[in-house]
């Protein structure tokens, strides 16, 4: 007995025709926005490939630029059979076509899934690239004149201002670091030279961080160096006052920011999932219906649809029965070629 029946007449069959129509149009569309969020976030990735030691992965976004292409096509020729559906003559020519067509968007569906699983899976990777890079991106900030670093300290002070974050994990970070390069200190000075000497790798520290941690809301002018020295400034007390620079870190901030956009990405992929098994569902009551029709030549007459031909515990004793015959001939063939080389 066939699985999920239902009993059609030709309104329904041109309802169900036009409602299919829209579906698959509509998930080309979001073919395309899975496309264009794939360029855009290939395009972010590459922007801050800095800020990762250029070591991100691009495996996500290319396989969301992949899979948004397939969706424009697969979904594309959905909606040009549902189209033709109704012309006999027209229909004629695709029904050889449908039932490998609805096995490709099974499989693709499952490509579809992995995709949306590597979206939520792939952050943690993205965390720890940023956590990396960050490091390595505030060692490097000084290195000006040292080709591959020169716009180190650029991109490092644009993304600390774009996303009001302060050093990798916080603000202390740049206490940890030189990040002022020896060509623009004096070393004739004292305090300069006290302060190289009294550091075991020969390093000037200080408790200072570079202008573009600075808080612009902040009431007071920005207090960037001795910020932990309460006597170098008027009224002011680090340990209790509201510093007026970014205390949040830029890997914090990076990654809410990548995380973010990869669940936004995701839960579309998900959706769009939802949207192909509607869209499959639909194909195969409306293909059921039209070869079930009673009298072809007389589009009035009544015909059944339905999801599968038999049972779903029939259609799996099937399929598992149609899987082993072809691992037996699998091994009887690799048998055979094994005796004929010997």
């Amino acid at each position: 007995m066939p699985f999920m029946p239902l009993k059609f007449n030709l309104q329904k069959r041109v309802k169900l025709a036009q409602g299919l129509w829209m579906l698959y149009w509509l998930s080309v569309i979001m073919g395309i926005l899975i496309f264009s969020l794939g360029i855009f976030f290939k395009i972010e990735l590459r922007k801050r490939s800095e800020m990762m030691d250029n070591n991100e992965s691009h495996l996500v976004p290319n396989l969301l630029i992949l899979v948004g292409m397939l969706t424009c096509g697969i979904n594309a020729f959905g909606g040009k059979v549902c189209h033709d559906s109704l012309d006999p003559m027209k229909f004629s020519k695709w029904k050889p076509m449908l039932k490998p067509y609805l096995l490709a968007c099974c499989g693709f569906n499952v490509l579809l899934l992995l995709v949306a699983l590597l979206c939520f899976l792939m952050q943690f990777a993205v965390y720890l690239t940023l956590a990396e890079g960050l490091k390595n991106g505030i060692k490097f900030y000084k290195d000006t004149d040292t080709p591959g670093r020169c716009f180190m300290k650029r991109t490092l002070d644009m993304t600390q201002i774009e996303f009001r974050c302060c050093g990798n994990n916080n603000f202390r970070d740049w206490f940890e670091v030189q990040w002022i390069s020896n060509r623009y200190l004096d070393m004739s000075n004292d305090d300069v030279k006290d302060r190289v000497l009294s550091n075991v790798e020969g390093k000037f520290l200080m408790d200072s961080v570079p202008f573009s941690c600075c808080n612009p809301g902040s009431p007071r002018p920005c207090i960037q160096h001795h910020l932990t020295n309460n006597s170098a400034h008027y009224d002011y007390d680090h340990r209790t006052e509201e510093l007026n620079i970014w205390t949040r870190g830029c890997r914090e901030a990076l990654f809410s920011y990548y995380s973010s956009m990869m669940n936004s990405i995701g839960a579309l992929v998900i959706l769009t999932i939802f949207l192909e098994s509607a869209d499959m569902a639909g194909l195969k009551y409306l293909s059921t219906a039209l070869e079930t029709m009673v009298d072809p030549e007389n589009p009035e007459c009544e015909s059944e649809g339905w999801l599968l031909e038999k049972g779903v515990k029939e259609t799996f004793s099937e399929l598992l029965a149609k899987l082993k015959a072809l691992g037996k001939t699998n091994q009887v063939e690799e048998g055979a070629a094994a005796e004929a080389t010997t």
